[in-house]
């Protein structure tokens, strides 16, 4: 199992905090697209995690459908060896490399999902929910969607439409299909989004599927007959399940659906499904209504982030716009890409990535603000306390300002990180006290405080030294999450593991009760947290 880490001690009575991302179609390699939601997710469980509780983290990739079945066809390999070459050589190696720390990942090839499946659907088909019928309509591979027309343009003939996604003409499809009977959930649909206003996010989100649900919703198409590279109807194999209906069901069929019900019990309902705004339909509107017709919990949020745009254009490789992780990994480093993403796009709204912004405030906000505080506070008590952590000798006005700063800091991140999914202002509220720390040094000039060789002097030194070191300490724990090497590297700079253990078991809540520091711990400057850039390498 690639990139997994089992933090989550499923098992025990309480509910685990349950989050996923959407599983991703293997029809090629991963691009930043896919990395954003996924490091989101996983910044968000690590979070939950030094809150204390119980997470589990679930990622994995979608590996039915005709456009994977083609692009297998046209690699000259069979859709399965398409598959397990692309999963074991891209997606699970670039987790890893980016230090997502899920706890399974699930392939819908497995046979722990195709069983639950098929048991799922043929309980439905078994109530009546679903029956046989024909269809006929527009259909985009890319998408693998039925579209409407409000969904397609013009193309370059009279005839022609294209799938406004993808710019790539649609095939119009006629064959026997099965159904599943979603117009009959529109009213539950809306009563429960009423009861439930948070359930989707954000609020531009929710009004969407508002409006389409409101619209005349039509019974969902769950079946192909034209191709066989799926999950074979039980009670009729020559069709295969609708790629969509089959990837949904990787959120229970991975907690234990119909395998394990304590662990089923414990995992379900999920706490928040991250998706991409373009699926969000999928997820609040088809998924919900499946689950209700199961007589299943429905998943407590369903959080759409934007799209990540190049150019104006979305990013993905039908558009000629895919960026893979590495190219920027290899330059900014990982804890760096891992950061900017999350603080200059404000999650659920699009945001345009540029090489230009992300070079500014990597030097900005992580060189200059961030390790140049770490390397000067590491430097000056090795130069004047031989690296031993001196003791705060008064606490004065000043520093009792930084450490309402810390506080506040710890509050406003937990709530923006932790409840609301505002990353990019957790991580605003977390750097403005990095910058009042630098304000303060600024202020108390610890290197001329130092040429007072006086005990008053000496002991003046050594509270603006504590005050500084103690600030980062607390700086170290909210940003582990984020940036895990960097943080662990600031964590064994400060010697806080002497006292305090290791940096991933630091509560949150705790992050802002000052004086946790131990004086007499080991100070030392280590490796530079955000060295100087090179050139950006030639494109």
């Amino acid at each position: 199992m690639a990139a997994t880490a089992d933090h989550s001690t499923i098992g025990a009575s309480a509910p685990a905090y349950y989050v996923s991302t959407p599983i991703y179609y293997v029809n090629d390699r991963p691009h930043l697209g896919h990395a954003y939601t996924t490091v989101a997710g996983d910044v968000l469980t690590r979070w939950h995690r030094q809150r204390g509780e119980k997470v589990w983290y679930l990622t994995g990739t979608d590996e039915h459908g005709q456009k994977i079945m083609r692009t297998a066809e046209a690699n000259g390999v069979s859709p399965q060896e398409w598959c397990d070459k692309l999963v074991e050589e891209a997606w699970k190696p670039l987790w890893r490399h980016l230090e997502i720390a899920n706890d399974d990942f699930i392939r819908t090839t497995e046979e722990r999902h195709t069983a639950r499946v098929q048991e799922f659907v043929q309980d439905l088909y078994d109530k009546g929910e679903i029956y046989k019928g024909g269809y006929s309509g527009p259909y985009c591979v890319g998408c693998e969607e039925f579209k409407l027309p409000a969904e397609l343009l013009d193309g370059a003939t009279e005839d022609e439409k294209l799938c406004a996604v993808h710019k790539r003409p649609v095939e119009w499809l006629e064959e026997e299909n099965y159904f599943f009977r979603l117009s009959a959930y529109a009213e539950r649909l809306l009563e429960f989004y009423a009861a439930n206003p948070d359930f989707i996010q954000p609020a531009s989100a929710r009004n969407e599927v508002l409006r389409f649900v409101e619209q005349d919703l039509k019974d969902l198409s769950i079946s192909r007959s034209t191709f066989n590279w799926g999950v074979p109807l039980p009670w009729d194999e020559k069709h295969v399940l609708y790629v969509w209906v089959d990837a949904l069901q990787n959120y229970i069929t991975a907690a234990g659906y119909g395998s394990d019900p304590e662990r089923f019990a414990e995992l379900w309902p999920a706490s928040v499904h991250l998706v991409g705004k373009d699926i969000l339909r999928f997820h609040a509107v088809i998924w919900p209504a499946m689950l209700m017709a199961a007589g299943l919990p429905l998943p407590k949020r369903v959080v759409a982030n934007g799209w990540l745009m190049v150019g104006g254009e979305k990013m993905s490789k039908s558009n000629l716009t895919g960026i893979a992780p590495t190219d920027l990994t290899s330059h900014f480093g990982v804890d760096a890409y891992r950061y900017y993403f999350l603080r200059a796009i404000p999650f659920g709204t699009d945001g345009s990535f540029s090489w230009e912004d992300f070079t500014a405030r990597y030097t900005s906000e992580l060189a200059n603000d961030f390790g140049n505080l770490a390397s000067r506070v590491a430097a000056m008590v090795g130069k004047y306390f031989g690296g031993a952590l001196p003791a705060s000798a008064a606490h004065g006005d000043a520093e009792q300002a930084v450490a309402d700063g810390l506080r506040t800091a710890v509050e406003l991140a937990d709530r923006r990180i932790g409840e609301e999914l505002d990353f990019a202002g957790g991580l605003a509220a977390i750097f403005e006290f990095v910058k009042q720390v630098n304000g303060y040094l600024t202020e108390q000039e610890p290197w001329k405080v130092a040429k007072d060789e006086s005990a008053e002097g000496q002991a003046r030194l050594a509270t603006i030294l504590y005050t500084a070191a103690e600030a980062l300490r607390g700086t170290a724990v909210l940003l582990n999450p984020v940036m895990p090497s960097t943080a662990e590297k600031l964590w064994a700079s400060l010697g806080a593991a002497e006292g305090l253990g290791a940096l991933a078991a630091q509560p949150v809540a705790t992050a802002g009760d000052w004086g946790r520091l131990p004086a007499g711990a080991t100070v030392t400057k280590g490796e530079i947290l955000f060295p100087r850039l090179e050139e950006k390498p030639a494109s």
